[in-house]
């Protein structure tokens, strides 16, 4: 739960951080985790690390908690030339085969039959391994979401569903995209258990996820977990929520913070005093205020880049394209 603690303030530092960089121009996107940080990490840190997870987008503490380096992640978000991903794909859409941390998919809910197929193969491979599928409430109306229900209910895959229901699926709210009374209960249709949880209680979450865990490795199917909680931010950064979302709404869902809950539990529980409790907050943003400055003193990428990695060995004609993009770019046709 210290642990805990400390990756949730960690990615609440991110999130502070990364929205004011994107507001400056300084990165081009960001999606936040705010409100969500205890079902994240509870889920995150739950599972085993040769487990392999399926995320959405928004799923920056369960990146955390799995292991990726922070400067790993700001180095995406910048895509400059330290960035693992060559800066080819969007900040937040990050993934990395030596964590077991697959690329998300922005489109609504592909993830899921992916997170079931993956887990299909582990079986026939005889690996011993479960795969999570991490989406939103809104990704429970997407064909691929019934699909990979029923698939998985058939074959009793190695997978944990795992919905961190937020109340909103951009600007659609729940009660208006499913009349099912939870969203947990759409497993039984599909003949595998469903359950609910408080998402912004850490010790629940992650006490389902190991039980789900337990039931897929033993080969007894998967199992759908609802986490209910609440998106305090913005979807991204090219939304606002204000359009959308009532102020006294959003005010008692942050009387409900997941950070400050588990800090409560922890100092009530004698593992942590009042101060070191906040110095976790406070070395958390010292920390990725400094990464960021590290970070964002890296030179862009080189555009022949793009060149790389299209095919394993490179073609005569793939050579010639290169000569001539470098030509280019010596000659002031092209600027970098």
């Amino acid at each position: 739960m210290v642990k805990a603690f400390r990756t949730m303030a960690l990615g609440r530092a991110v999130d502070e951080r990364c929205v004011n960089l994107q507001r400056q121009g300084r990165i081009g996107f960001y999606v936040q985790s705010e409100g969500q940080e205890a079902a994240q990490a509870g889920c995150g840190l739950a599972v085993d690390p040769g487990d392999w997870l399926f995320p959405a987008y928004r799923e920056l503490i369960v990146a955390l908690s799995r292991g990726i380096p922070l400067k790993t992640l700001i180095e995406q978000f910048f895509g400059n030339s330290d960035d693992e991903l060559k800066g080819r794909q969007m900040p937040c859409h990050y993934g990395y085969r030596e964590y077991r941390y697959v690329s998300p998919s922005s489109p609504v809910g592909t993830q899921i039959i992916q997170a079931v197929g993956f887990a299909m193969g582990l079986r026939y491979r005889g690996e011993k391994a479960v795969t999570v599928a991490f989406f939103g409430d809104g990704g429970t109306s997407a064909n691929d979401f019934h699909a990979g229900m029923n698939f998985a209910g058939v074959y009793k895959a190695p997978v944990i569903f795992f919905c961190q229901n937020n109340g909103w699926a951009i600007s659609l709210p729940r009660e208006k995209q499913t009349k099912s009374p939870t969203l947990a209960m759409k497993a039984e249709a599909y003949g595998f258990p469903g359950v609910k949880v408080d998402g912004n209680d850490f010790a629940e979450v992650y006490r389902a996820v190991r039980e789900a865990r337990q039931r897929a490795f033993e080969g007894k199917g998967p199992t759908l977990i609802e986490a209910e909680t609440f998106r305090i931010g913005a979807h991204s950064t090219s939304d606002d929520p204000s359009r959308y979302r009532s102020t006294s709404l959003l005010l008692s869902w942050k009387e409900k913070d997941p950070i400050d809950r588990l800090r409560k539990v922890l100092v009530e529980r004698g593992w942590q005093t009042e101060s070191e409790a906040d110095s976790v907050r406070d070395e958390a943003r010292a920390e990725v205020q400094k990464m960021i400055q590290d970070v964002e003193h890296a030179p862009p990428m080189d555009p022949s880049s793009m060149f790389d990695d299209v095919t394993k060995d490179q073609s005569l004609q793939l050579a010639e394209e290169l000569a001539e993009f470098k030509e280019m770019i010596r000659d002031g046709v092209l600027k970098q």
